[in-house]
């Protein structure tokens, strides 16, 4: 590299310098040639295909924190049944008045008994407790629902992010070829005296830069498959295929159904609802607690006669709790359920405003992303297409010099890098609205059509 500098350096000397520069630009040449079929074979190595719908399906197999959420909605199902149950009884063995250390009986005040206790909460203590339960438990089933559409919708996003880095390649690919060609161009024009050298080192610098992005890209592709892989829980080396985009509605629902629908579906405000219902229900139980418990009892015990004989005998027992500590625990208890409530509430209300600020924000990027895609189909790229063409076409003759066509080039591979942003943008768009309305909006397995620049888009 440094060699190649001093030559260059060289180069500007004068006419001898000239004279000893037409080997090296050939060299260049030669090597800008060689390195950019190498360059685009590497790149044209792509992976299998991979769809919207079978990455779905990996993270709904195998996303760990969807796996948690399903787990959690199962432990809170299984409480439901022992809430509204009252404690276990309690039963006692009693071996009274026995004489030390042999342990027997003493006689007249020996005995044997049993006894069961079985406390039993009043008031529908029960009831409200089991109804807790069941509200926590479809609480819990709407945020696994919701945690599996937020690892869906975040693989979405790297759907995207590397259908972005893909399609990049690919025109960085197709721009080599265009670069070389022009590359050859100029150092013909520049043999027979009707190109200037520096045209051939542009051209040399512009293969170079084509170059250095196409290993930004790559670099970032395999940042995008590690990202799928973690989120799949394999291994961050393993291959990721090559998105294909699905095929995305010719038309876009109004913010109203969306936000209509988003109220009464998303599983996040499914789960506040569910939330405001359980923090409603301890409250009236919170309030209940007062009320003292019944304790009931049974005893049964035996003892030898002074006869010889046995002689049995039982008791009933009842018993209540006294809230003796009712200022400090029963009554702060029902402040503290209420305070609980007041959140719940709030939470559910501040939940339904952000839902419709990202349906919003989502919607805008939207359709932003459909109108500027139909723009850079129908008008922008065609446009940059043709001039592109033209340009070099007029520098063949000598009508332009060469930084016109190479600009134009780079140009359209500007736009046309633009134009796949927009298409990310557009999926992008489509998996937050699905998530933010808990459904599915577009055909995940459908595959979009191949559309050249000149094919519009309808908005």
């Amino acid at each position: 590299m440094n060699m190649l500098k001093l030559r260059v350096a060289r180069c500007r000397l004068g006419t001898f310098a000239r004279i000893a520069c037409r080997p090296l630009s050939t060299a260049g040449l030669l090597l800008a040639a060689s390195t950019a079929p190498v360059i685009a074979q590497r790149l044209s190595t792509a992976p299998s295909p991979l769809t919207l719908d079978e990455l779905y399906a990996q993270v709904a197999r195998n996303n760990p924190r969807a796996s948690a959420a399903r787990a959690l909605a199962q432990a809170a199902q299984a409480r439901i049944p022992g809430a509204s149950r009252p404690p276990d009884p309690q039963l006692q063995l009693g071996f009274m008045n026995r004489t030390l250390p042999n342990l027997a009986p003493m006689p007249v005040l020996g005995m044997t008994q049993v006894q069961v206790m079985q406390m039993i909460p009043l008031s529908g203590k029960l009831g409200w407790s089991g109804r807790v339960a069941r509200v926590q438990a479809s609480a819990a089933n709407a945020r696994s629902d919701d945690a599996g559409w937020d690892a869906r919708t975040r693989a979405a996003m790297m759907f995207y992010d590397l259908h972005v880095t893909d399609r990049g390649l690919d025109v960085a690919r197709e721009t080599l070829r265009l670069l070389a060609d022009i590359a050859r161009t100029a150092e013909s024009m520049y043999r027979v005296g009707d190109g200037r050298q520096a045209d051939v080192l542009r051209a040399q610098v512009a293969l170079a830069r084509m170059e250095e992005d196409t290993l930004r890209m790559q670099a970032m592709r395999e940042v995008a498959e590690a990202a799928i892989n973690a989120l799949n829980d394999h291994d961050a080396d393993a291959t990721v295929g090559t998105p294909v985009l699905p095929e995305f509605p010719d038309s876009v629902p109004t913010r109203r159904w969306l936000d209509s629908v988003a109220v009464g579906n998303r599983p996040m405000i499914r789960a506040g609802v569910e939330d405001v219902r359980a923090a409603e229900a301890t409250e009236r139980l919170s309030q209940k607690e007062i009320i003292p418990d019944l304790t009931v009892g049974v005893q049964y015990g035996q003892q030898g006669g002074a006869m010889g004989g046995t002689e049995r005998m039982g008791s009933l027992m009842l018993g209540v709790s006294v809230p003796v500590f009712a200022r400090s625990r029963q009554l702060r208890m029902r402040d503290e359920t209420s305070a609980m409530r007041q959140m719940a509430q709030a939470e559910l209300t501040a939940m339904r405003a952000e839902t419709r600020g990202k349906i919003g924000e989502a919607y805008a990027a939207l359709t932003r992303a459909r109108r500027l895609m139909q723009l850079y189909r129908t008008t922008v790229i065609p446009q940059a297409e043709a001039a592109a063409a033209s340009a070099l076409s007029t520098y063949r003759v000598g009508g332009v010099d060469f930084m016109t066509v190479l600009d134009d080039r780079m140009t359209v591979n500007q736009y046309r890098q633009q134009l796949h942003a927009l298409e990310a943008e557009q999926g992008k768009a489509w998996a937050e609205l699905e998530m933010l309305v808990g459904r599915t909006l577009i055909t995940p397995n459908g595959v979009a059509k191949d559309r050249d620049a000149s094919s519009g888009d309808t908005p």
